[in-house]
């Protein structure tokens, strides 16, 4: 779960196949995460860098492009690497 201090901060943007919430800091503009409601249930993503201070022992960034993925493909594919949520904010 996503642990938000003042909600009003928080912008929720929807890119162009609409399948999850990305969560962004309206104040400063940072990518914090992302979150996802399913048949399934809600899972989560969240930028690690974003994190103070950030964790040790992060792996390096891999290149992804996911812009062949169908609607279902990427849900699909959030439910099965993306952390189950209790609930999203």
């Amino acid at each position: 779960m996503f642990d938000i201090r003042d909600v009003d901060l928080l912008e929720r943007y929807r890119f162009g196949l609409k399948t999850a919430d990305f969560l962004l800091c309206k104040r400063c503009g940072v990518y914090v995460g992302a979150q996802i409601e399913t048949f399934h249930g809600a899972f989560g993503i969240i930028n690690t860098l974003t994190m103070m201070p950030v964790p040790d022992g992060l792996p390096v960034p891999a290149l992804a492009d996911y812009s062949s993925e169908s609607s279902n493909d990427r849900v699909e594919r959030r439910e099965k690497r993306w952390t189950p949520l209790e609930k999203v904010v």
